[in-house]
């Protein structure tokens, strides 16, 4: 492989094992995996990505074919056949630039756990910070994240209207065409349907298009330092791809018994998807349950525990956003996790 990329004209970076591979998986602008790791990475649940080329020393490798999908490679180069067709992809990936941005996916481990608010907090913090910042609301049912900004009366585009275009999303294009003030731009679903609109029956709940999640993800890489995912609980194809592709996923849990059980079954159906997930636990604990306890309980690493703080329910009525004013227990946890994200 060195061969070939010397005679493409590209330095190649080696990775000796998956695991090794993980820390520039999303970043590279092009993966090159070999037949015999594919199984590997499937189990270390690498995230699925564009720009994935698969490795293989002869037509035979059937495993190979049969993981291209799932791993998200473009194509099987089968060697030496392939030499040719793969020093010409390997020029192009010079031309390519699949983006540096981060992304972090949050979840709520229950409903009313307060994961989107930390998802609008972690966005405003880093936007006050001067990083430019994408917030994805990925949850169809959860209202619209403009209304956590009272942005609602903003203009720009909503889910409905992204999706209607389909395709690859210029990153410049998306940034115009979406609310945004300053470094913040919000992709939000909108609340353009209610129940009365709908038939009772047989109408399943709305979802998102995995295609177009996809195509703004890599648009968010590459045109902003930061993009934050707002995850329903229910994982449709549009939310497994986020998680597969977010470089941390955070599992928000309040200090509750009951929510730690139900957040150990959106733990589980989220790490069918990925690799990690770190938990952040949310007071108040009426139980006096503590952090560290849940975490165990919920056999992940714990991200830290968010403190209690009632005021902002109430700020967001006046359409005013979490931690805006830089102050308190969420601005002061959201800052940590965002020098810990983009280090």
């Amino acid at each position: 492989m060195l061969r070939l990329g010397a005679a493409a004209g590209v330095e190649l970076e080696v990775a000796q094992d998956v695991l090794a591979a993980r820390r520039g998986y999303t970043s590279a602008c092009l993966v090159l995996l070999g037949a015999d790791a594919v199984s590997l990475g499937m189990r270390a649940r690498v995230p699925r990505r564009r720009s994935v080329v698969i490795v293989a020393p002869n037509a035979d490798s059937s495993e190979a074919w049969d993981c291209a999908y799932d791993i998200g490679a473009e194509h099987v180069a089968v060697l030496p056949l392939a030499e040719k067709w793969l020093v010409e992809r390997l020029g192009r990936a010079q031309g390519e630039r699949t983006g540096t941005g981060r992304v972090m996916a949050v979840v709520g481990g229950r409903g009313g756990a307060g994961a989107s608010v930390l998802a609008a907090g972690l966005c405003v913090t880093a936007a006050r910070s001067g990083l430019r910042t994408l917030l994805v609301d990925g949850d169809p049912l959860g209202g619209g994240a403009d209304l956590l900004f009272g942005w609602e009366e903003e203009h720009g585009l909503r889910w409905p209207q992204l999706a209607e275009a389909g395709g690859r999303l210029d990153s410049q294009a998306l940034v115009a065409a979406l609310p945004s003030r300053g470094d913040l731009v919000v992709l939000s679903c909108d609340r353009a349907e209610s129940a009365k609109d709908r038939p009772a029956d047989g109408v399943p709940a709305p979802s998102l298009p995995a295609e177009v999640m996809r195509a703004a993800l890599d648009a968010g890489r590459a045109g902003r330092d930061l993009v934050v995912v707002d995850l329903p609980r229910r994982f449709d194809e549009a939310a497994e791809c986020a998680l597969r592709s977010a470089d941390r996923a955070l599992l928000v849990v309040p200090a509750e018994l009951r929510a730690a059980a139900a957040a150990a079954k959106v733990a589980g159906a989220a790490l069918a998807h990925r690799y990690e997930l770190s938990v952040v636990v949310r007071g108040p604990a009426p139980g006096r349950l503590n952090a560290s306890e849940i975490a165990g309980a919920l056999g992940l690493p714990l991200a830290g525990r968010l403190r209690s703080e009632p005021r902002i329910a109430g700020a967001i009525e006046r359409g005013e956003p979490p931690a805006a004013n830089a102050k308190g227990p969420l601005a002061i946890f959201c800052r940590r996790l965002i020098e810990e994200v983009m280090a």
